[in-house]
């Protein structure tokens, strides 16, 4: 069981997820996207492919592009099309 929390509250929960590059990407089912607010953010890894970005607020406070997802990945990291992992200062349990 893998979790993400940030400021008390539950972002994501699920016994199966992807370990990438030591990140855990949860699928999209386990997302509770009341959480997340698009960011006109991107990145690009050079396997895989150009990251889109959400902004995690919670209770008024905002972690900004503190969760990432490949919506178009290149084929070596297609597990993990629109899994979405966080990161800065949300507290993941594995």
């Amino acid at each position: 069981m893998a979790r993400a929390i940030f400021n008390g509250a539950v972002l994501a929960e699920s016994d199966t997820f992807e370990l990438v590059e030591g990140n855990v990407y949860f699928p999209p089912s386990s997302i509770d996207k009341t959480y997340l607010k698009p960011s006109d953010t991107t990145t690009v890894c050079g396997w895989k492919g150009t990251a889109s970005y959400y902004n995690v607020v919670v209770d008024g406070e905002v972690n900004t592009d503190a969760a990432w997802y490949y919506p178009d990945p290149k084929e070596a990291a297609e597990n993990i099309r629109g899994f979405i992992a966080f990161w800065r200062g949300v507290l993941i349990e594995r």
